[in-house]
């Protein structure tokens, strides 16, 4: 699992700017449910080839990141 720390904040501003930068910069991903924790924090979920992206907007861990089942840095090089 490859993880990415994108600010050390929640921000949801900055959660919304990189879902819409993975969006963007990746062939072929597919937008898939959004979620909503009981701390308001927000989890969107994508899907490419059968892996699993996700972006935080963590209210607990106080920061937004992503986690993926691929390596994202091809994308943004």
């Amino acid at each position: 699992m490859y993880e990415y720390n994108i600010c050390n904040h929640a921000d949801e501003e900055i959660f919304t700017k990189q879902c819409n930068a993975l969006e963007k910069n990746i062939p072929n991903i597919i937008k898939d449910e959004l979620l909503t924790d009981v701390d308001d924090s927000k989890i969107q979920k994508y899907l490419l080839n059968d892996k699993v992206i996700l972006v935080y907007n963590s209210n607990y861990e106080n920061e937004v990141y992503v986690k993926s089942e691929i390596d994202l840095m091809p994308y943004f090089n």
